[in-house]
């Protein structure tokens, strides 16, 4: 009750305080959020049409920029280990009204395109159709016979799809052939992705497609995935510095609002000393003191956090890439972040409390 009483006894100090910590753990919790969706999305990216892995170009700094000779698909489909393999062709930012939307084009015939479920219209992908997934045709209200364009060219669709994978459900599905025009790359594809045999595994047989077919990667797991694109890894690190700083920072603040706090009531405390309390005992109200603010402004961080990045890729229209997750692990990593802060800025002035003395500090001097 005391640590509550002389909280609200200065509110301005103490909000200004727990803002401050409030902005650190926020940001701690939306970069982790994000670096779960990133993982998320790879591990959706990974498995493209419930393949078992995916075939991309060597050394590129995003998977989706990949490019690969259509010839590839039929020399890696005469292998042993490859029970099927279907081209895929992925333009970015090709919808304009929704810039994260992914259009896949895909061979008609392919796996990748067999497994759409259909929700609503048909199946079949002439040169002017297009097929939606249900997420993108609810932001953009369209239904069987409306029109999408992409890329200032406008395609008709055909159907509405849903396959259970928000990176595909938030896209939209194109004949590949129309995509090759579309983007005058008449005999090349992104990624080619890949059904293995039965007795295969997906270690074999990355190394095998590795070693026969030179500049390429295989993508087989999330990991994977996110080290081929330097977006995650950058990010990763930030989270390390971020955290850093914040506590560094939160620290500073909370130590300096403590320090005051003791040379303004270092009369009081004298007289908390004078009637019996031990140096341990006042030493721990002003720890507490440091730990409660710094609680205070990680609530406040934890929520700031959540709503912040769902508004934030709302905003920006990522969400076809990135949808932040937010884990248990994550809001309590901002939890404990927020009680170092309490605990590292409360230790310089409980210390300074031990070494008071009960008659100087009654005099104030």
């Amino acid at each position: 009750m005391m640590i509550l009483t002389n909280l609200r006894r200065r509110p301005s100090r103490t909000a200004f305080t727990a803002a401050g910590i409030a902005v650190g753990v926020a940001t701690i919790v939306a970069l982790l959020s994000f670096t779960q969706g990133l993982s998320n999305t790879a591990a959706e990216l990974t498995h493209l049409g419930g393949s078992d892995l995916g075939v991309f170009q060597a050394n590129v700094s995003d998977p989706t920029t990949s490019l690969l000779p259509a010839s590839l698909v039929a020399r890696l489909q005469r292998k042993p280990y490859v029970q099927d393999a279907t081209p895929l062709l992925l333009m970015v930012e090709a919808v304009r009204p929704q810039p994260g939307a992914v259009v896949f084009g895909a061979q008609p015939s392919g796996f990748f395109a067999r497994r759409l479920v259909i929700v609503d219209g048909r199946r079949e992908l002439g040169a002017g159709d297009i097929l939606l997934g249900d997420r993108l045709a609810a932001h953009m209200h369209l239904a069987p016979g409306g029109t999408l364009t992409v890329h200032g060219r406008p395609f008709r669709v055909a159907g509405i799809y849903h396959t259970g994978i928000f990176f595909e459900d938030s896209g939209a599905v194109m004949a590949l052939a129309s995509a090759r025009r579309l983007t005058g790359r008449p005999a090349e594809e992104t990624n080619i992705v890949v059904n293995l045999s039965a007795a295969t595994s997906a270690a074999e047989a990355t190394k095998s497609i590795e070693r026969e077919f030179p500049g390429t990667q295989v993508i087989s797991t999330p990991q994977q995935a996110l080290r081929a694109g330097a977006n995650s890894t950058l990010i990763s690190k930030a989270i390390l510095v971020i955290v850093v700083i914040a506590l560094i920072v939160g620290a500073i603040g909370v130590t300096i609002t403590m320090a005051l706090s003791f040379i303004e009531r270092q009369s009081e405390l004298g007289l908390l000393s004078t009637v019996g309390w031990s140096s341990g005992r006042i030493a721990a109200l002003i720890l507490g003191e440091g730990i409660a603010v710094s609680l205070l402004g990680a609530a406040f961080g934890l929520l700031l956090g959540v709503v912040g990045g769902d508004l934030l890729v709302r905003v920006l229209g990522v969400g076809s890439y990135v949808t932040p997750s937010f884990t248990a692990w994550a809001l309590g990593r901002g939890l404990l972040v927020g009680v170092a802060i309490g605990v590292l800025g409360g230790i310089y002035p409980a210390w300074r409390v031990t070494r008071m003395k009960p008659l100087k500090a009654l005099s104030g001097t």
